[in-house]
């Protein structure tokens, strides 16, 4: 048996209360309803037992179809996760980045409130799109890296001119725009629609975190500002 990977929730039914989401709206429909429900089911198999371990079997009687249906519309399971993958990052950074708002502060705001609630609303998909894209082709995989360098370059295009326009504080826009990316990435592994915070709710949340990183200077304990090494302190070394 393939092992489980890394991204996949657990073992659960395809019907499991965990793989319940707004996934199934996100297919184009360029492609017809069985189409559409093999790739539900296979982001359903490939969230719940990893795309390794999923096979043609599983993705086509998830969508009630015989276990060849699946070749009718796509050619492989690479190629439906990489539909998905494709789907879901593109439309999370449509979503992000529109409409635009004239004050950087509102602008950081609305994107990062955006982007964590889509990716809560469709986290099964999203989930997807984050864990499984090592099983690509390099084809593939460069395209989805492109759309991700692009998510990148809308929070680095608004964090540089908010602080080069003194809006925000003096800080590596490198390292800060990681953590804002890690914060509206992080309901992809955890977040279940049967919680508390809706969607709106955790965007709202995380878009006030992720003003916090960029209005303001944290403390630094104090253990962090005494050398380690006592030759810095000016004693003698022993």
């Amino acid at each position: 048996m393939a092992k489980r990977q890394p991204g996949a929730f657990d073992t659960w039914e395809l019907d499991a209360p965990q793989l319940q989401d707004r996934s199934a709206e996100l297919w184009d429909h360029s492609y017809g309803p069985v189409a559409r429900r093999l790739l539900t089911s296979a982001t359903r198999c490939y969230a719940s037992k990893g795309f390794q371990a999923t096979t043609t079997r599983d993705i086509s009687g998830g969508a009630g179809l015989s276990p060849a249906a699946m070749y009718v519309h796509f050619p492989s399971k690479e190629a439906i996760l990489f539909e998905i993958a494709r789907t879901a990052h593109v439309k999370a950074l449509d979503d992000m980045r529109s409409p635009a708002q004239d004050d950087l502060v509102e602008r950081i705001w609305h994107i990062v409130y955006r982007h964590v609630a889509w990716n809560a609303r469709y986290h099964v998909a999203a989930r997807v799109a984050q864990y499984e894209l090592a099983n690509l082709t390099p084809e593939n995989y460069a395209s989805i890296r492109e759309i991700r360098r692009e998510t990148n370059r809308v929070y680095r295009r608004i964090v540089a001119d908010g602080v080069e326009d003194g809006v925000f504080v003096p800080i590596d826009i490198k390292r800060v725009v990681r953590g804002i990316i890690a914060l509206a990435v992080d309901p992809v592994r955890w977040y279940r629609h049967s919680g508390t915070d809706s969607p709106e709710d955790l965007g709202e949340f995380y878009a006030g975190l992720a003003l916090a990183m960029l209005t303001s200077t944290p403390p630094v304990p104090a253990s962090r500002t005494e050398p380690s090494d006592p030759t810095q302190a000016g004693e003698p070394a022993r």
